[in-house]
């Protein structure tokens, strides 16, 4: 099944919200970065939900980048995404091993620590827009409602998942973001804070096989669900040899010049998909003769 978020709204307009499975993104996204399962887990929530933010963006060309830096042994996660919901990711560390939580669960809270969660639009004007906020548990889930509640002022909920095979393959991935608009009534406030607050973890309605709709009508149906639309998602790098060669170049010819002097061929690997580039001597000489 292809990978799909779905956007709603409930309560007269007063909720919006959005849901996402993302298996086949985060199965993508292991096989190409061999993560750890608990890397496998930190890095596919943080591209669950990069996926979900990107498809609130407006502008075609708008770019939404989740960056996490911390003191946790995963040293840290990037991930980027467009409007469109192709997103793409890394993680420094992607082979830390960490024993399970107290619940049995995968510890991505223990990988990843304390530390800062930077939102970067980047939505075409001189200077990106840039929200920070302190890691508060290195759930991620929780860290970005507390990042929406504090940043952009918009009262949210955040619950994403990735359960793991035996085999260590991802068997269910996904999530919901669900905010509430300014003119929400009180009384919508607390019937929804109720509901939440009753709510199973994500992972135990994706074990469950339920689809971004299931999982939206079981949060929000008594509150008149409405489903708006759908759109594909999946997990797109757009690298290319003339990109990564465009890196080379701000090497700088001294570094450039001793490369082509040891007379062996480079490789370079994309961060987001780690796809090689082999640069052979000759492909150096010209980088250094176009870069005058």
């Amino acid at each position: 099944m292809k990978d799909y978020i779905v956007r709603a709204t409930a309560a007269n307009s007063q909720i919006r919200a959005f849901a996402i499975t993302s298996k086949n993104i985060v199965e993508t996204a292991r096989e190409k970065h061999n993560t750890s399962p608990v890397a496998t887990a930190a890095l596919g929530r943080l591209l669950t939900a990069g996926a979900m933010m990107g498809a609130m963006m407006k502008g075609e060309k708008d770019i939404l980048t989740l960056q996490i830096k911390c003191s946790g042994p995963i040293g840290g996660l990037t991930v980027t995404a467009d409007a469109h919901a192709r997103v793409k990711g890394f993680v420094d560390h992607p082979d830390v091993m960490l024993p399970p939580n107290a619940k049995g669960k995968l510890d991505v809270g223990g990988a990843i620590d304390l530390g800062v969660l930077s939102v970067i639009k980047d939505l075409g004007m001189k200077e990106p827009y840039v929200g920070q906020t302190e890691l508060k548990t290195g759930e991620i889930a929780d860290d970005l409602t507390y990042y929406f509640a504090n940043s952009e002022q918009v009262p949210s909920s955040v619950g994403l998942g990735v359960l793991m095979e035996k085999d260590n393959t991802v068997k269910q991935a996904g999530g919901f973001i669900i905010q509430l608009l300014p003119f929400a009534d009180e009384a919508v406030i607390d019937k929804l804070e109720k509901k939440l607050t009753s709510m199973d973890s994500v992972t135990s309605y994706l074990d469950r096989g339920f689809t971004p709709e299931q999982l939206l009508q079981e949060l929000l149906g008594e509150f008149g669900l409405e489903i708006l639309d759908q759109m594909d998602t999946e997990f797109i790098c757009n690298c290319s040899k003339e990109r990564v060669e465009k890196a080379i170049v701000s090497i700088g010819r001294k570094d450039l010049n001793e490369m082509v002097q040891e007379g062996k061929p480079i490789e370079v690997k994309c961060h987001f998909c780690n796809t090689a580039y082999e640069f052979t001597v000759e492909d150096l000489k010209k980088i250094i003769r176009r870069s005058k």
